[in-house]
Order: C-alpha cells, then structure tokens, then sequence
C-alpha cells in the first residue's frame, strides 16, 4: 500500500467519519463512530478524535483535514465563515489551526475548513458546514444548482468560475421530525412502509399551495382521519409536502425555471427527490459517492498540505 497522505474528517452534529486517504486521493480504510460535536463532554475534542484514529495519528506522519460542524461555536474551534461568493481556493486560505497533542509530548496540527454565509436582499443571513465541501468535491459544473437533501436542506448555485455564488437552507428533514415525532400528525400514522404515490401526491399539495404551508400540512392530519389515505402512508404523504413546499421556495427564489440539478448525498433521499423533481419537470443527476472526501483532497491539496 502506499504511505497514507491525509487523514480527511468528516465531523459532524451526530457522526465523526475518518478517511485515510493515498497520495492519488484513493481510500486506503475509512472509519466511523457517534461522536460528532453534540456527544462530545468538556470539549474533549482530541479524545474523541483519538479514540477513533489515534493509531493512524500514531503511525502516519500525514496532515490532518476537518470539515462540518466541528467548525462551528459549538465545535472544536470556530473557524470563521467566508462570504459569498466563494471559491475553493478561498477556503484553503483560511483554514483554522488546532493543536492535537499526542502520547509523547509532540503535537499535530488539524486543519478546520471554514463554512460560508450569504446575505440575503431582507437583510438576513444563511449559513452552511460542510455541504461547501461537498459541492466542490462532486465536480459540478459552473453556473449549476445542486441540492444537498438532509435534516437542512441546502440548495447551492454556482457562479460562472464555480464559486458558490448563493445558496438557501430549508429545514424539511427536521420538520419531519419534529412534526412526526413530537405532534398530533404522527399520531395516525404508521411507520416503515414506503409508499412513493402517497410521497407523490404530496409533493403536488406542497408545490400548489406554497403560500398556505401550515394549513397543507395539517392535511395529513384530516387525509387520515377521512380514510383518503392510509396511516402506511401518512409518513411519505408528509414527507412530500414538506418536499413540494421546498422545491416551489426554491423555484421562486431562482426567479426562473430550474436548471438541471445535482444531487448529492444519500441515495435514498436523493431518490425522493429524483421523483419529486420529476414533478415539476426539472431533470437531475446524482453526484459521486466519495463528494466529501473528494473535496477534502481538493482544499488540503490547495493550501499545500499534500
């Protein structure tokens, strides 16, 4: 095997993911462990880091590259946000140092990407961590849109030199679960079996009533309690209106008809919103599988640590 050149983290709310990477960006083992930012005590950031990787810390005399919320206030070390637009090379500028002591007194620096913000025309602020990364990692051509589904949503366009000119946050993934979780909708429903035409009719309800979100949503509430709709259905019901309501934000804020998009992130939610797309006529692609690695090589390689 060749000698490791990068040890690339992917450290996040929940998950810390480890990659140890060859000097052609290739894989050579990959570990994972529950310990993102909000199971960390005490800010015992290293331990944790350790506990997961601390022989490859040990063995391989390598750089270290993080990503994701372990930037943020509540993180390791903050590390500032950059402004849109903003290009890869920017962020390998500005990457934010922290010391990893280790056993024998030495240290190691880890490498923090910082995340980006854009200033909306009402004079508020989005933010992101992480999906930055990814966007540049998954070779997505200039003047694009990509969509990154998950617990926030994010919707990124890229300018013409393949900065990230803007991009917008919806919370569709948390309100699933809040809504079904901890309110009376999910009180009908029963859980675990897909149902993609209720998941479809769902997202037509969310796409025709934008304005009227609140009130939509509590129709898988009534949907059920009138026998439209079976409770095996409810959760895909939900789930595509919340998706349809997203998809027409969106539209409405690209101010034209979408272009084609890239999605990237897990297959299945990318699959959901394959289908919702479809919906509204717009074409995607999924982007590659190792996006997040591939754009920790692309910073790391940027600001000359490999």
């Amino acid at each position: 095997m060749n000698a490791p050149a990068l040890i690339a983290l992917d450290w996040g709310t929940s998950n810390l993911r480890a990659s140890l990477l060859d000097p052609d960006a290739r894989e050579i083992d990959r570990r994972s462990a529950p310990g993102g930012i909000m199971t960390v005590k005490d800010g015992r950031f290293s331990e944790a880091l350790l506990s997961l990787v601390g022989d490859w810390v040990e063995k391989y005399p390598c750089p270290l590259i993080a990503s994701g919320m372990i930037g943020s206030r509540q993180g390791w070390k903050e590390a500032p946000y950059l402004d849109c637009p903003a290009t890869l090379a920017q962020a390998a500028e500005n990457l934010t140092r922290v010391e990893l002591p280790q056993n024998h007194g030495a240290s190691r620096t880890v490498y923090i990407a910082p995340g980006l913000r854009c200033l909306e025309s009402n004079g508020q602020f989005d933010v992101m961590r992480g999906e930055e990364i990814q966007v540049w990692g998954a070779e997505i051509a200039p003047g694009s849109l990509c969509i990154l589904p998950g617990t926030h949503s994010k919707w990124a366009w890229l300018g013409a030199d393949g900065a990230i000119s803007r991009f917008r946050t919806y919370m569709t993934g948390e309100l699933y679960g809040l809504l079904t979780k901890h309110g009376i909708l999910g009180r009908l429903m029963t859980f675990g079996a897909p149902s993609p035409a209720h998941f479809k009719t769902g997202v037509r309800m969310g796409l025709e009533s934008p304005d009227q979100a609140s009130h939509v949503i509590f129709s898988a509430r009534t949907a059920g309690l009138m026998g439209a709709i079976p409770s095996e259905g409810l959760p895909d019901y939900l789930s595509g209106i919340l998706t349809g309501l997203e998809i027409a934000a969106a539209t409405a804020a690209h101010g034209a008809a979408l272009p084609p998009i890239t999605l990237i992130g897990d297959d299945d939610l990318c699959g959901r919103y394959e289908s919702a797309l479809e919906c509204v006529g717009v074409t995607s692609r999924r982007a590659g599988q190792n996006a997040t690695t591939s754009g920790q090589w692309k910073v790391a390689k940027k600001a000359g640590l490999v």
